[in-house]
């Protein structure tokens, strides 16, 4: 059964600006893993394969446009449809992340429910310091300036936002299908 977008923000929009989504998936670190991305029927369709064989990640993003001032509000909302599996909201600040970067992503799960519609919230006092797969042990020297943040992303991923690993049952083994439908995306005030 398909379910209609009821909402007047589109998932190419962030606080009512265009979002240009672009992926970055393992194989830049010698991977597999394969994503598709569209925008059909009002929703944005993050879909693809991920291969565990050598990787483990796949992931869209979207430069963050420069007329939408995160800071206004107090994190991000999102209407999302899953497939069971547990997915990453992020941040970044534009820099390229990753296990050498000097600057985190800031990065919370989004644990799905198969074929049901979601409304998460993501609070920024949630977000969580992350270089590629780790997270700090000490997370308190990392502080989160939204005023900062140029790049918002989702991700599936082999770890979770805490570093630790993203369960098979929340994640998959192998290769395997992913989807995720995102109806909207909005600055939660």
């Amino acid at each position: 059964m398909r379910v209609h977008a009821t909402s007047s923000l589109q998932p190419r929009q962030l606080a009512s600006h265009d979002l240009s989504w672009y992926k970055l998936d393992d194989p830049v670190m010698g991977g597999q893993s394969e994503t598709n991305h569209t925008v059909e029927n009002g929703f944005l369709i993050f879909q693809g394969t991920i291969n565990t064989n050598g990787g483990g990640f796949a992931s869209i993003r979207s430069a963050i446009p420069p007329e939408v001032h995160l800071f206004s509000g107090r994190g991000i909302v999102l209407k999302v449809q899953g497939d069971g599996k547990t997915y990453k909201f992020f941040l970044t600040d534009g820099s390229r992340g990753g296990p050498m970067s000097r600057n985190p992503s800031w990065q919370m799960d989004i644990p799905t429910v198969n074929g049901e519609w979601q409304q998460v919230e993501i609070p920024f006092d949630k977000l969580l310091p992350s270089f590629g797969p780790r997270t700090p042990s000490d997370t308190s020297q990392y502080k989160f300036d939204a005023k900062e943040m140029k790049e918002i992303g989702l991700m599936l991923s082999l770890k979770l936002a805490d570093g630790s690993p993203n369960p098979k049952e929340t994640f998959g083994e192998g290769i395997f299908p992913f989807s995720l439908l995102v109806d909207s995306i909005d600055v939660l005030h």
